[in-house]
């Protein structure tokens, strides 16, 4: 996990120079220790790492660029497998640490945009598209990182039955498989929509 740290301490102290944290470095331990927990396999620092690079590739086409990678930086900072409010604690832990240091307004944006990420629902806010869209990004992975990125899923599930575990998996992969469109933004409809689609449909073959 060493590798990505330059690249997201860069990206954390940009923010700072925006926001204007009170907290900086302390708030960017915190969060870099939050991703490193031992339960996680998939929702790590590679996941966020993965989330900003690609980020960086459309932050042109965003309103807001700098409230999107923050909510990036917190969208899976509290994670817990067998939990069911994940994105609300991260949004609760988003507030804590940093919504002194930044307008009402977009901390009740932010907040919202992460809590989002739960259910990935249609919306017609541009910048909540992208964000939903790079989370969903790794579906368009290489088939090499896709296979990677199923096994990570399954660690972080280790506790649930196999056979159960497949089916519900499944599940899952044939609902975003069956998503027309998968993606929100044409950006992602254009450039990651089809190979998402390959790699669900041989995962769901497989």
């Amino acid at each position: 996990m060493q590798q990505y740290l330059p690249k997201l301490e860069h990206s954390w102290f940009e923010l700072h120079q925006h926001y204007h944290f009170s907290e900086p470095q302390k708030i960017f331990n915190k969060l870099i220790a939050a991703y490193n927990e031992k339960q996680r396999a998939y929702h790590t620092l590679q996941h966020l790492y993965e989330c900003l690079v690609l980020f960086e590739s459309i932050r042109a086409d965003l309103n807001d660029a700098y409230a999107v990678a923050l909510a990036l930086w917190f969208h899976d900072v509290v994670y817990d497998p067998q939990a069911k409010d994940n994105e609300l604690k991260s949004a609760e832990l988003f507030d804590q640490y940093v919504a002194h240091d930044l307008s009402a307004d977009d901390v009740q944006k932010i907040k919202r945009w992460i809590i989002a990420t739960q259910k990935h629902e249609a919306t017609n806010e541009l910048d909540l598209q992208f964000l939903l869209d790079i989370d969903l990004a790794i579906l368009a992975a290489s088939p090499e990182r896709f296979e990677e990125y199923e096994q990570q899923i399954q660690q972080e599930y280790a506790w649930v039955d196999p056979e159960i575990y497949s089916i519900k998996r499944k599940e899952v992969l044939a609902y975003f498989y069956q998503a027309e469109p998968l993606y929100q933004t044409e950006y992602f409809q254009k450039y990651f929509e089809q190979s998402a689609k390959n790699n669900l449909k041989s995962a769901i073959n497989a």
